[in-house]
């Protein structure tokens, strides 16, 4: 539906294709910026159509929110398939999509600007037993002092020994993050180089 002044505006033009022009760069300067580039990875049994994707796509609009199944290696395939163009990513991934992010930015890290993981599967045994080398992207980790299904005492030194720039945050929250989730500063957070 065309506002009146939008069809006043579109018959002060004789060529369309200016209009169109200028409503294309009207609209991509109101796309927010922190959107770009900017990824959620959901956990094993969930999708990027729940709580926290929902969350995060009404705070940001042009985030990738894309679902993964299977073995975490068809889901990895198909993670870097997505990441492979661009650069300077924010990836926020929940427990199993925490583990996704974090060894997606230990293998690339130069593509990665921030990763932030909500109660991570660290424990998983692709990153727990083959632990891989320190890197220095910018990393934070909410983790809810009653998680009962990844517990916070092994998670914590695994992200300590990889992540030489991790900012660690224990929360009064369970596996889900639900209060925390709500409780975040996601502008800030995401914002912050």
């Amino acid at each position: 539906m065309v506002k009146a002044g939008a069809w006043i505006t579109l018959h002060r033009f004789r060529n369309y294709d200016i209009f169109s022009k200028i409503c294309e760069q009207h609209t991509t300067a109101m796309r927010d910026p922190l959107s770009r580039n900017l990824i959620f990875i959901h956990g094993l049994i969930s999708s990027g159509q729940g709580f926290k994707g929902n969350l995060l796509r009404g705070l940001f609009p042009d985030i990738l929110t894309p679902d993964f199944d299977g073995p975490l290696e068809n889901r990895m395939a198909r993670l870097t398939a997505i990441l492979s163009g661009g650069s300077s990513w924010t990836i926020v991934g929940s427990s199993f999509g925490g583990l996704m992010g974090a060894l997606f930015t230990a293998q690339h890290s130069q593509q990665v600007k921030k990763l932030i993981m909500l109660a991570p599967a660290l424990i998983w045994p692709d990153f727990a037993q083959a632990l891989p080398p320190p890197v220095s992207v910018p990393a934070v980790v909410y983790h809810g002092l009653r998680d009962e299904v990844i517990p916070l005492e092994l998670v914590r030194p695994l992200a300590e020994q990889v992540f030489l720039n991790l900012s660690f945050h224990a929360v009064d929250d369970d596996h889900g993050l639900r209060i925390t989730m709500q409780a975040i500063d996601w502008p800030a957070l995401v914002g912050k180089g």
